[in-house]
C-alpha cells in the first residue's frame, strides 16, 4: 500500500489560491479515477477537480470555507502498490468551470422490524378490561358558520374560527378574517416554529460579499432617482412584439439599454473606470454593459460587449444568451468581467426607487423600478388638462462621487428621460 498526494494544481488562471467550496467525499471514502471529489472556487469560477488515482481517503486539506495555496497538499489518498508517491497532480487541462451546486445528503434508518418475545408466547397474560374511551371534545369549528373557502382559508392561516367575531348575521366572511388579521396583527395565526440556523458564508456568496463591502467602503456613494412615463415606450413596444416574427420577445431592458448607449455619448464621465490606486479614471468610448442576475450560486453580473453597437434583437438574445450562461455556470470569465456600466433590475419586485451598490471600479450602476400606473394630468390639446392613465416607472442611478458631481449624474437622468418618453428616438441612427 503506498499513499499518493493530489496537489493544489494551477488551473490556468494565474491565482495564487482557492478556496474549498463543496467537499464530495470525506476521509475514509473511497474514491475512483477521474471521479470529482471537490470543487474549487477561484476569482472567475467554481472548478471541479477530479482523482488522477483510485483508492481511500486519508486526509483532506480543510473544511469548505478553507483557502488552499496553489502547489499545497488538496488530499492524500492510499493507493494499492509500495513506496509513497508524494509531489503534484499529473498535468491536465483546466477543468471547465460550472455552476456552483449545493447537495444535501438524507440519511434515513430503515432497521429490520425486531423479533416478537418469547415470553409473551409462552404464558400469556390475561388480557385487561378496555378502559372507556373519552367522548371527542365538541369542535368549535363545527359551531361556527361559514362557507368552505372561509374555512379552508382560516386553517391556512391557523386562525381559530371560534375566536372570529362576524360582523352581521352570525356568519363569518373573509372580511372578517381580514379584521381579525388586522386587529391581532396576525397574532392569532399560528406558525410552524423554526429553531436557529447558522450559515457559513463561502464560494460565491462570500466573494459577493468582499465585493460589496469593498465597493461600500471605498467608494462614497451618492444616489439620484426620477420618474419616467413608459406609456409611449410600452405601446411601442407591444407594436415591435407583435410583428416580431421568429425574433425573441422584446422586455423593457433592451429598451432601456438603447436609450442609455444613446444618452452617454454625452455624458463620459458616466462610462468610466476609476483605478483608486493609480489615480487615473479611464473614460470608456464603447460601452460594455453589465446586467446584474441573480443566481442559485448568488449574484453575478455577465457583461454586454459593445452594447452599443446592437440592435433591439441583438441585445434581447445576448440578454437571454448570458442570463442562462450565468444561472447554469457555463458564462466563459471573459463575459464576467471588464464591463463599463452597470443596468441592475428587480423586474416586477423593483419596487418604488432603489439605491444599488457600484460595481467597483466602475463609477456608476442605473436601476430601473417597476413600472406602475397611476391618474396624470396631461395636455387635453387645447390648452387645457385632463386626467389620464399612464405606466410610470422610477431609474435609480448610484454614482462615485469622487468622479460624477452630482449635476453630471442629474443631467445624465433626465437626458436618458427625455429619450424614454420620446421612443421614436431609439429606432433613429
Amino acid at each position: 500500500m503506498s499513499t499518493f498526494t493530489f496537489n493544489m494544481p494551477d488551473i490556468g488562471e494565474g491565482i495564487a489560491e482557492a478556496e474549498i467550496v463543496k467537499w464530495h467525499k470525506s476521509v475514509g471514502d473511497v474514491i475512483h479515477e477521474d471521479e470529482e471529489f471537490v470543487d474549487m472556487m477561484t476569482d472567475k469560477a467554481t472548478v471541479p477537480l477530479e482523482s488522477p488515482v483510485t483508492g481511500k481517503i486519508l486526509e483532506m486539506a480543510g473544511a469548505e470555507g478553507d483557502m488552499v495555496a496553489i502547489g499545497s497538499m488538496l488530499v492524500v489518498i492510499a493507493v494499492e502498490g509500495e513506496g509513497e508517491d508524494s509531489g503534484e497532480a499529473p498535468a491536465a487541462e483546466a477543468p471547465t468551470p460550472k455552476a456552483e451546486v449545493v447537495e444535501e445528503r438524507i440519511e434515513v434508518e430503515n432497521p429490520d422490524a425486531s423479533d416478537a418475545d418469547d415470553a409473551l408466547a409462552a404464558d400469556p397474560a390475561p388480557e385487561p378490561l378496555p378502559e372507556p374511551t373519552p367522548a371527542p371534545a365538541p369542535s368549535t369549528q363545527a359551531k361556527v358558520l361559514a362557507t368552505p373557502a372561509v374555512r379552508q382559508r382560516a386553517k391556512d392561516l391557523g386562525i381559530d374560527l371560534a375566536q372570529v367575531k362576524p360582523a352581521e348575521d352570525g356568519r363569518i366572511r373573509h372580511s372578517d378574517l381580514d379584521a381579525f388579521l388586522s386587529y391581532t396583527g396576525g397574532y392569532g395565526a399560528s406558525a410552524k416554529p423554526r429553531g436557529d440556523e447558522e450559515v457559513k458564508v463561502i464560494g460565491m456568496r462570500r466573494r459577493i460579499a468582499e465585493n460589496m463591502a469593498a465597493s461600500k467602503r471605498n467608494i462614497p456613494h451618492f444616489s439620484y432617482v426620477e420618474e419616467c412615463d413608459v406609456t409611449a415606450l410600452e405601446e411601442m413596444r407591444a407594436q415591435l412584439n407583435s410583428s416580431r416574427g421568429d425574433k425573441p420577445k422584446l422586455t423593457i431592458l433592451p429598451l432601456l439599454i438603447t436609450a442609455i448607449c444613446k444618452t452617454l455619448p454625452d455624458f463620459p464621465m458616466i462610462n468610466a473606470r476609476y483605478d483608486d490606486e493609480a489615480g487615473v479614471v479611464t473614460r470608456y468610448g464603447a460601452v460594455h454593459l453589465g446586467m446584474a442576475a441573480q443566481t442559485d450560486a448568488g449574484l453575478m453580473v455577465p457583461v454586454i460587449r459593445d452594447a452599443r453597437a446592437k440592435n433591439l434583437w441583438q441585445l434581447a438574445n445576448e440578454i437571454s444568451r448570458l442570463a442562462e450562461a450565468a444561472r447554469t455556470g457555463r458564462a466563459k470569465s471573459e463575459e464576467m468581467s471588464g464591463g463599463t456600466l452597470t443596468v441592475t433590475s428587480l423586474g416586477p419586485l423593483g419596487g418604488v426607487a432603489t439605491t444599488p451598490v457600484i460595481n467597483r471600479p466602475e463609477v456608476a450602476i442605473i436601476g430601473p423600478n417597476r413600472i406602475i400606473e397611476r391618474p396624470m394630468f396631461v395636455p387635453d390639446g387645447m390648452g387645457g388638462e385632463r386626467i389620464e392613465k399612464r405606466k410610470l416607472m422610477n431609474i435609480s442611478i448610484s454614482c462615485d462621487h469622487r468622479v460624477v458631481d452630482g449635476w453630471d449624474a442629474a443631467s445624465f437622468i433626465q437626458a436618458l428621460k427625455r429619450m424614454i418618453e420620446t421612443p421614436v428616438l431609439l429606432l433613429s441612427n
